[in-house]
């Protein structure tokens, strides 16, 4: 009879024990779904951000010029160097003087029969057609020699810098090969940069631009636009812009990699902290979660420029909003939270 009493008071203490634990669990539960993530958050406003953009570009010569003559002929003799500072008009390079040597005489004879057809002309000895052919065959010939001269004794059409030189001395030079040199400007240099459609009523002839080169660090150096292309691309909806460079120290060369930023005015946008962004896995999507009595709502937002700990919105968050800048990691779209003081 006893052992049966203490059986009975177990199994009721068990029972007792089981439905205790079960409010317990149920309890902790309701408590779990019940608790708001915490959120700090932060106000944003608008305001006048510069509308800058920096564009990417490589370092091109003014000018360049490829210096060969316009037939086939020999190398006498190459005067210049890679590397050389040459002067317009300095003589680069001598050809083969054979066949101007023949043509030069033949150019005297021709200079000497015009003089005595003249003379005749002048006393009615000779006809006006005479005359007239005589100086046709004169004119042709001088012509003739000019050109021949020009494509022998070889001359820099600029001031620049001797960047290639191809043959030797004695080599023989046809129409088909590279040139002889290649002849670049470098004072100035330009760049070429490619700008967004909607910055094209914006862009100037003389509109100032910083200059940035990765071999020298964060030197700035100042140009201007030389040119504006006037049409758009219409596949990728920009137009090309030349920016000139005075370049006097020279220290800037072709081929140099180069950042050129350009300053397009100010719009008045809201700024919010880079803690606010969140970026969208799988995608390249960005959002701000944005505080509105007691919950938060998932805002796409696209962004303008990184300023420090600061981007600028070009759209997504409204003037004078709050936006949670920690305790991102619990949130969804709709979903109540705790504000942390």
């Amino acid at each position: 009879m006893k052992k049966s009493f203490q059986l009975a008071a177990f199994l009721v203490a068990a029972m007792l024990g089981a439905c205790s634990g079960g409010e317990e669990k149920s309890a902790e539960s309701t408590a779990a779904v019940e608790e708001k993530p915490a959120v700090k958050l932060a106000t944003v406003s608008s305001r006048d951000v510069e509308q800058i953009e920096e564009y990417t570009a490589t370092v091109e010569a003014k000018a360049k010029n490829n210096i060969a003559p316009t037939a086939p002929g020999r190398i006498s003799k190459i005067f210049v160097e890679v590397g050389d500072y040459v002067r317009k008009g300095q003589k680069l390079v001598q050809m083969d003087a054979a066949n101007l040597t023949q043509l030069k005489l033949q150019l005297d004879n021709q200079e000497t029969e015009f003089k005595r057809i003249d003379e005749l002309y002048k006393v009615g000895g000779a006809s006006k057609s005479e005359w007239d052919a005589a100086k046709t065959n004169l004119d042709v010939r001088r012509s003739s020699y000019n050109n021949l001269l020009e494509n022998t004794q070889l001359v820099s059409p600029l001031n620049g810098v001797v960047t290639a030189r191809n043959f030797d001395n004695g080599d023989l030079y046809t129409s088909t090969q590279m040139p002889v040199l290649v002849v670049e400007q470098i004072t100035p240099v330009k760049l070429m940069v490619n700008v967004s459609e909607p910055n094209f009523p914006k862009v100037t002839k003389g509109m100032p631009v910083t200059i940035k080169l990765d071999v020298y660090g964060d030197e700035a150096f100042e140009g201007k636009v030389s040119l504006v292309y006037p049409t758009i691309d219409a596949a990728t909806h920009t137009f090309p812009v030349e920016v000139e460079l005075t370049n006097a120290n020279q220290r800037v060369r072709p081929g140099m990699f180069a950042r050129a930023t350009m300053n397009f005015g100010t719009k008045n946008h809201v700024v919010v902290p880079d803690m606010a962004i969140v970026k969208r896995a799988g995608s390249g999507d960005r959002f701000v979660y944005v505080y509105n009595n007691g919950k938060v709502s998932y805002n796409k937002v696209e962004l303008g420029r990184r300023m420090g700990t600061e981007y600028e919105l070009l759209s997504g968050v409204e003037n004078n909003s709050q936006v949670v800048v920690a305790g991102q990691t619990r949130l969804a779209d709709g979903v109540e939270v705790e504000v942390m003081q």
